[in-house]
């Protein structure tokens, strides 16, 4: 609910500095009305789509880290960083994030992305011996 009151904010904000509506907020962002009322209810299967966190932060002047924050998420926008104290599962877990949240990585390999990690996460553990 942190990222839906971050919306929330940014949004009381448009319409307190701006004047704008949802409909304004839309049409500066790029983000659909019904993608913004998602957001604003919490309502999405997998994080939202992160570019257009992205283009909602940069048309408002947000840091999209604080974004990223609010959806519980490392600070996809910053440079990749490789920390020698990182296991192979963090770096393998940090590339993961940096795909999903790289605008050039098309949709379709996305979803693929997003699938495998819920059949993943959903799969029975399989005890040894």
């Amino acid at each position: 609910m942190a990222f839906a009151r971050f919306v929330r904010r940014a949004i009381d904000d448009a319409r307190d500095e701006r004047g704008w509506t949802v409909t304004d907020l839309a049409a500066h962002t790029g983000v659909g009305r019904s993608t913004v009322f998602r957001w604003l209810a919490g309502d999405w299967q997998d994080y939202p789509e992160l570019a257009k966190v992205r283009g909602f932060c940069a048309a408002l002047d947000l840091p999209v880290a604080a974004a990223f924050r609010a959806l519980g998420l490392p600070d996809a926008g910053a440079a990749p960083r490789r920390r020698s104290d990182d296991g192979p599962v963090e770096a393998d877990v940090r590339v993961i994030m940096e795909r999903l949240a790289d605008p050039s990585v098309p949709a379709e390999e996305k979803h693929h992305i997003r699938d495998l990690l819920r059949y993943l996460a959903r799969r029975p553990v399989r005890r040894a011996g």
